[in-house]
């Protein structure tokens, strides 16, 4: 297995793992919202590849001079328990330290016990009394122009 950071041509086999993993899928887990991270940020999409199984695992990994953050940490059913997300984590920990990042943070879905348990085992905090607030502009585009 090989970790590695991704480039354009990985962006269907990314978006394929997403869609096989069947979480929760965002308004930019699209080829070009992966085309706009990878322009941006061309090492914050992690990659775990095995052999003929191609790519089997990803982490996003974002810096944004401030904080580092992760998202999108999914592994292929048929290679998961094996510590695949641990070393996709440890190398975006790596990697955000190296930018210069003192605290990290993790978007997880609280109704997911197993991203809940992952997270906590490897030395994460929940962070009490936070809310995260979101607005999807994308949406409001498309509403905009239909008027």
């Amino acid at each position: 297995m090989v970790l590695r950071s991704a480039n354009p041509r990985d962006i269907d086999s990314v978006l394929s793992l997403w869609e096989a993993a069947g979480g929760p899928s965002s308004t930019s887990d699209t080829p070009e919202g992966l085309t706009r991270l990878l322009a941006q940020a061309p090492e914050a999409l992690l990659l775990a590849e095995s052999g003929d199984a191609g790519v089997i695992g990803s982490l996003i990994a974002a810096w944004d001079g401030w904080r580092g953050s992760f998202y999108k940490l999914v592994v292929h059913t048929e290679h998961r328990r094996r510590g695949l997300a641990t070393k996709l984590l440890r190398e975006g920990e790596t990697r955000l330290r190296a930018k210069g990042a003192v605290r990290l943070t993790a978007i997880v879905l609280e109704d997911d016990p197993v991203a809940v348990a992952f997270w906590k085992a490897a030395g994460y905090l929940r962070q009490p009394q936070q809310t995260r607030f979101v607005r999807h502009i994308a949406s409001e585009r498309t509403t905009a122009r239909s008027s």
